[in-house]
């Protein structure tokens, strides 16, 4: 197959950021590229996710996003989806939404890299000096003692 012939069956498009509403009524926001290599076009998703608008009853009457991963117990970030499944798509050119989105790819990035605070092996919280200072007890009582004594000679 000759690079021409290559390109000319090539048919990927470029990636967007889009909202989908899917046939099962869940909407996800995704990095999208579309497939149309085959007969039938299939949606690759990078890093879905979901999200919620929160309402703040307090002052300021602020709103939140909550976001979460759309499928939660697994650490893939590409998935593809046949075209049945979505009832409609857009191209979501909200500024604010995208960095959103960027955020949680880039946090979710740093987790998968050794950021991570909690284990999901063993469901335990791992000492991070990005957490604080790691010392003993004792040390932290000594300390502690000498800070005492020094505030009260003033």
């Amino acid at each position: 197959m000759t690079s021409s012939q290559f390109h000319s069956k090539n048919k990927m498009g470029d990636e967007f950021y889009s909202i989908l509403k899917l046939v099962s009524g869940e909407e996800i926001f995704a990095l999208v590229c579309v497939d149309e290599t085959d007969d039938e076009p299939i949606l690759i998703l990078h890093t879905p996710i979901k999200m919620k608008t929160l309402n703040n009853m307090g002052a300021g009457q602020l709103n939140y996003i909550k976001v979460t991963p759309w499928i939660n117990m697994t650490d893939e970030d590409m998935f593809v989806m046949k075209m049945d499944k979505v009832m409609t798509m857009i191209e979501c050119k909200d500024q604010k939404l995208i960095n959103i989105y960027k955020q949680y790819v880039e946090e979710n990035e740093e987790e998968k890299n050794g950021g991570a605070v909690f284990s999901k092996k063993d469901n335990k919280v791992t000492l991070d000096p990005q957490l604080g200072y790691i010392s003993s007890v004792e040390e932290k009582r000594e300390s502690f003692e000498k800070l005492f004594k020094e505030n009260t000679k003033e």
